[in-house]
């Protein structure tokens, strides 16, 4: 790769490229992204070690450590990411952060969209339907599918890996597309729009889910003002934590990656612009890592079990026998 590379007063250009201001990456990123890592990091062993004295009981539950696995993932795929952005690291490390752990980061950022809509889905099941019986909700299910997720977003990512395949240079790893071939260009380019068309696929269906879980809780609410009935609309109201996360954290990311990619792959583009959608991009992607520290709420509000083990606590039931208990369990969408 031909060029030369100038720094001065924070910005960094390439000849006949566009000069772009570094100074926020590389001070103001990485010192929230080692806050995220170290409340992620803490958060993300609790539940490690709280799941793993939990049975496959239900495919809610293999649904949140398969959840958990990809959080842990993109936990520790952090530092690679704080170092190159600070500078700190070697030039060599910036390469495989472009040809690896920023393609696992994707990855893992997406298997866990999609594993809260399956999360969704099965919530949806349990309220609308407490007592229907479902194949989506047999535990081998979920681990098909589950294990599905994590192959389709593999199969997606090793070409981004493979193809990075250009020489890497104290100057071509400033840029992580410089080390992409054409095709790891256009690849880049095509998974980007399918991640796009992944997301707004689950958030719509989210969307719609959660609608309904709406109207049904109004409606019950409306129908009977017992105490239990009180009990179970605050119940139930719990599953809104899963819509809140998913839209705080990933809905602002896909609303500017789309155009930051674009800058990426070729097309012509104000300089101006660019090093706004920059800015945009990385402030929208360390929202959706600070989903690795929103998860443990959904175990927390959603999950009996996890509560249980997490926190040494034994959850009161005594107001309500064991069979009762079940049933606002079930109606709920809570795991008992």
């Amino acid at each position: 790769m031909n060029g030369s590379i100038n720094i001065s007063n924070g910005t960094v250009s390439f000849s006949g490229q566009c000069h772009r201001d570094t100074r926020i990456a590389h001070v103001v990123f990485p010192v929230l992204y080692s806050i995220l890592f170290l409340a992620g990091f803490l958060l993300n062993c609790l539940a490690v070690l709280a799941f793993f004295q939990i049975q496959n009981t239900s495919s809610f539950i293999v649904y949140l450590k398969n959840t958990l696995v990809s959080d842990s993932i993109m936990t520790l795929m952090l530092p690679f990411k704080i170092l190159t952005d600070s500078e700190l690291g070697l030039w060599q490390l910036k390469a495989f952060v472009c040809r690896f752990s920023a393609v696992i980061f994707y990855e893992t950022m997406y298997i866990s969209i999609v594993l809260l809509g399956l999360i969704s889905l099965d919530r949806f099941l349990k309220i609308i339907r407490p007592f229907g019986k479902f194949w989506l909700h047999n535990v081998t299910s979920a681990k098909i599918l589950s294990g599905f997720v994590w192959f389709f977003f593999f199969g997606l990512s090793l070409p981004n890996m493979i193809l990075s395949n250009r020489e890497a240079t104290p100057l071509s790893v400033k840029k992580c597309a410089s080390l992409k071939n054409h095709l790891g260009l256009k690849w880049h380019e095509a998974v980007n729009y399918i991640c796009q068309f992944i997301f707004w696929t689950v958030l719509i269906l989210i969307l719609l889910f959660y609608i309904i879980i709406a109207k049904k809780i109004y409606s019950s609410y409306i129908k009977s003002q017992t105490k239990g009935c009180k009990i179970k609309q605050r119940a139930k109201s719990k599953v809104f934590i899963i819509v809140a996360v998913f839209f705080v954290c990933f809905a602002p990311f896909h609303f500017a990656r789309v155009p930051y990619t674009l800058t990426q792959t070729g097309k012509s583009i104000d300089c101006n612009i660019q090093n706004q959608l920059f800015i945009a991009k990385e402030s929208t992607l360390w929202l959706a890592s600070a989903n690795i520290c929103m998860d443990p709420l959904i175990y927390i509000f959603l999950c009996r079990q996890f509560v249980e083990k997490a926190f040494c606590v034994k959850l009161r039931k005594s107001k309500y026998t064991t069979q009762e208990s079940q049933t606002i369990a079930l109606d709920t969408g809570i795991s008992a």
